[in-house]
């Protein structure tokens, strides 16, 4: 049987959206190896995500996003990607040709109860940057790349990995 040739599931959003832990359940609904973008960066870096900010900046930690989602050649896999993935078309483009992108849509109300650590998450953002800015940035970015798009409000992650099988078809 001929690999799909875009037989990943690419999961975008927020940080706090629940792409880390409905990409775990998604692969074993699926039968799908799983890997979490932000693990390959820190240990890639052999550091934290909140120490390269600290260290380097919001747009080295990018650059360093950007070099590992390119170097991404993944076949049957739930990508679980770092927030700031959608700022770089060109990783965003090479994850599109083996993969169904995914937003993971969670309301801004939503994400800030989850996110309580949004300065010392590692989240890659300007110094000046609010999350409520940030939110509106990346909203727009996450949409552009979408293939589909989960409304999670209210959802448990259980109910969102059950949504993107159902969504997807039996390709999924």
């Amino acid at each position: 049987m001929q690999p799909n040739h875009r037989s990943n599931i690419v999961l975008i959003g927020m940080p706090g959206a629940g792409k880390s832990t409905v990409g775990v359940i998604l692969a074993k609904h699926t039968s799908r190896d799983f890997v979490d973008t932000d693990v390959l960066i820190q240990t890639s870096e052999r550091r934290p995500l909140q120490k390269i900010l600290d260290e380097n900046g919001h747009l080295a930690l990018r650059e360093i996003e950007q070099r590992i989602l390119l170097s991404l050649d993944l076949s049957n896999h739930v990508i679980a990607t770092g927030g700031s993935a959608a700022y770089s078309g060109e990783a965003m483009r090479h994850l599109k040709k083996s993969g169904s992108v995914v937003f993971l849509h969670v309301p801004f109300a939503e994400i800030l109860e989850r996110v309580r650590d949004f300065d010392t998450r590692g989240i890659a953002r300007a110094p000046e940057q609010s999350f409520a800015d940030l939110f509106e940035e990346r909203y727009v970015l996450y949409k552009k790349y979408a293939d589909l798009t989960i409304a999670c409000e209210g959802l448990s992650q259980e109910q969102v990995s059950q949504t993107i099988c159902r969504r997807l078809g039996p390709d999924a």
